[in-house]
């Protein structure tokens, strides 16, 4: 989808990129397919801040997408592209032959009038749905289940995508998007082609109140608070902090490794870096 830019009226709209959403073909959502979601402000049950610079943001709609595509055997017609305000991947409406009506994440080529089924025997096209042991190796694949019967985890943001490499023991190896090859059992289920909406990527904010838009708040630098609020404040002038990145917690940041499931390491057969 192009790229749409503006004319320099103002120094922020000089660099200001946006989608043309030209390919979406309905603006309302499907009635019967949204939730209302509630806005948190980065705070807990307890009303307790658990994620800063949380805040404020465009009221939004949750759109219920079908992950797990558990609709077996029962073809659907593309009959919208529309817009997600939760995720940058855009969403294909479907009318299903039944009348039943569901929302998918919409992959690179899906058009509208286009045929899609999940199904064990469903042919490698686009939009379709089926078990992993059932695709080819080399294929493309997004909206891919970690755990059998749990939905797509994975490869679900645009232009994402993970390859099938080859099978192993009952499992599938995959190459992720970040690069790491794990395995998956191959009894689990994913859906053929790349997530859409490829131009989102090069999408420049442009401004801080585009930012805030999106429901973030400002981020304030550690080496700019007095040491009673950051283990890098204080110093006299422009300090660099003197040490090496931390948490106002003291924790190492930038760089520490933060993964601690040792239970799920023997499905990882190359890091990502």
């Amino acid at each position: 989808m192009p790229i749409k830019a503006f004319k320099p009226t103002t120094p922020s709209r000089r660099f200001i990129t946006q989608d043309d959403f030209s390919e979406l073909t309905k603006k309302r959502p499907e009635r019967r397919l949204i939730e209302s979601k509630n806005s948190t402000g980065g705070r807990n049950t307890y009303g307790r801040i658990t994620s800063r610079f949380r805040g404020g943001g465009h009221k939004r709609n949750y759109r219920i997408i079908d992950f797990r595509r558990d609709k077996l055997e029962v073809p659907g017609k593309v009959a919208a592209l529309e817009y997600d305000p939760n995720r940058s991947a855009r969403l294909a409406l479907i009318h299903y032959k039944d009348g039943e009506k569901r929302y998918i994440l919409a992959p690179v080529g899906l058009k509208i009038g286009d045929h899609i089924v999940a199904s064990d025997k469903a042919d490698i096209q686009i939009g379709n749905a089926l078990p992993m042991k059932n695709i080819p190796a080399g294929t493309s694949l997004h909206n891919i289940e970690l755990k059998l019967g749990a939905g797509g985890k994975l490869a679900r943001s645009a232009g994402a995508m993970a390859q099938l490499v080859g099978f192993e023991h009952g499992h599938a190896q995959l190459r992720m998007p970040s690069g790491e090859i794990r395995i998956i059992n191959e009894r689990c289920w994913a859906t053929v082609g790349q997530v859409g909406n490829l131009d989102h990527e090069n999408v420049v904010i442009g401004k801080a109140g585009r930012t805030r838009w999106l429901g973030f708040r400002p981020h304030n630098r550690g080496v700019s608070m007095n040491p009673v609020d950051h283990p890098l404040g204080g110093g006299e002038g422009k300090s660099s902090g003197g040490r090496h990145p931390v948490t106002p917690w003291g924790k190492k940041t930038k760089g520490k490794k933060t993964r601690n499931s040792k239970r799920t390491d023997r499905f990882i057969v190359r890091r990502r870096k």
